[in-house]
């Protein structure tokens, strides 16, 4: 991944965000099993959320709802508040940095 967004409602494969230099995920991880899946070698900062990332977040998962009837996108809409502790925000270390400092 090189830019953009992205939010991931499923699960995720081994060695997630391996290569990734830019943009950011959002990944649903009810399970807790995030960790496990992330590559060893990735060079990315898992962050808490701050105001503008619950936004544009709840902005994509409503969008999607919207679009889809996603049961799974209303689940999480339903209980936003417990929902969003589930979620784990993905972002390159060096993106990271070019963005603070824009």
């Amino acid at each position: 991944m090189t830019g953009g967004q992205v939010v991931i409602l499923g699960e995720i494969g081994r060695n997630f965000a391996a290569g990734m230099s830019g943009g950011i995920a959002f990944v649903y991880n009810p399970n807790k099993t995030f960790n496990g899946m992330l590559s060893t070698g990735a060079m990315v900062d898992l962050d808490p959320f701050n105001d503008k990332y619950e936004t544009e977040l709840k902005h994509h998962i409503q969008t999607h709802h919207d679009l889809t009837g996603s049961q799974v996108a209303k689940h999480i809409l339903d209980d936003w508040t417990n929902a969003l502790n589930d979620f784990v925000l993905v972002i390159p270390t060096e993106y990271k940095q070019a963005l603070e400092n824009m």
